[in-house]
């Protein structure tokens, strides 16, 4: 058999995360926990699966490129294997890492979360969610700071107009008019600091509305149907800069440890990967308290042992 080149290539792409649901990309996944000196993937899954429906909200991190998402993918087509129904994704899709604000991340969950059940043809009646994500858009394309928009633009971004609201079956479709929100929000800061004005003082009023029209509904008619319930999975939000944001609080410190309680909130599994830099900070503890929870901090491969002495079992799993 000749060899492939563009193939080879291809498969040993550092930047492309396997997704082991397909099996395709399943023949590459290396089982690195002998040489890591763990699995962490079991942990998180026995601590799902073990919780029954009790909602659980676990911390997952380390070294950028150490292979987390790998691992997180891993952990989806387990949880799937074992009757839940996970929503996966990747917020630096819907976020800005350089500024990032709890309404961001709660908007980018319940629109990864509206897309999945959609597609699983769950039925749901959002009534509160749709007048939400209706008055923002309202605001966002009327008067902003005094000053009354002829077009619907800001900073030369234009805004959402219809937010595909439109029924379906019976229903309403959210996901499209969300994402047409973060989309904008992502791409314009002057469209993030509207929504935040309009959405922070909400945030109790939001997680109500994801979790009694989206969660709640989702679990109960999941279990209906046999399944075990819902799994969201939030990867990518290591990635947030380590910069000042409040005060003397840089932003991974406001993020899950002034603003955690928020996001634990949700009733449903949850997992977020977070900076490995809290695991080493004075709020560590901080962090672990507002969870609940210890970070899992996925360890590197081990290449060399303490005695100085080749790993030999390591290397050979690297060279696989």
């Amino acid at each position: 058999m000749a060899f492939d080149a563009a193939r080879f290539f291809r498969a040993c792409n550092p930047s492309k995360t396997l997704n082991l649901s397909s099996p395709a990309d399943a023949q590459y996944y290396i089982d690195f926990s002998a040489v890591r000196g763990s699995d962490l993937v079991q942990e998180l899954k026995r601590t799902i699966i073990l919780s029954g429906t009790e909602p659980t909200c676990q911390l997952f991190t380390g070294h950028i490129g150490c292979g987390k998402s790998t691992e997180l993918s891993r952990l989806q087509r387990d949880l799937e294997a074992a009757g839940y129904q996970v929503v996966y994704f990747e917020s630096t899709d819907d976020l800005d890492m350089g500024d990032v604000d709890i309404s961001d991340i709660l908007l980018a969950i319940a629109k990864q979360i509206t897309t999945s059940l959609e597609a699983a043809k769950l039925r749901l009646a959002p009534n509160r969610f749709q007048q939400l994500i209706q008055s923002t858009t309202d605001l966002l394309n009327s008067e902003v700071t005094g000053l009354k928009l002829k077009t619907p633009e800001i900073g030369g971004v234009k805004l959402p107009g219809e937010l595909g609201l439109s029924a379906q079956e019976g229903t309403y479709s959210l996901s499209l008019g969300i994402g047409e929100i973060t989309t904008k929000a992502k791409d314009s800061k002057d469209v993030r600091a509207l929504l935040r004005q309009h959405l922070e003082p909400r945030i109790k009023t939001i997680l109500d509305i994801i979790n009694g029209e989206l969660i709640d509904t989702a679990n109960q008619q999941l279990r209906d149907q046999g399944k075990a319930g819902l799994v969201v999975i939030v990867d990518n939000l290591d990635r947030i800069d380590n910069k000042p944001r409040v005060q003397d609080r840089r932003q991974p410190e406001y993020l899950f440890v002034d603003r955690g309680d928020q996001l634990k909130q949700l009733r449903c599994h949850v997992i977020y990967t977070i900076p490995l830099v809290l695991s080493f900070s004075n709020e560590k503890e901080n962090l672990t308290n507002r969870f609940g929870v210890s970070p899992q901090v996925l360890p590197m491969v081990r290449t060399q042992n303490h005695d100085g002495s080749l790993c030999t079992d390591g290397l050979e799993a690297l060279r696989k």
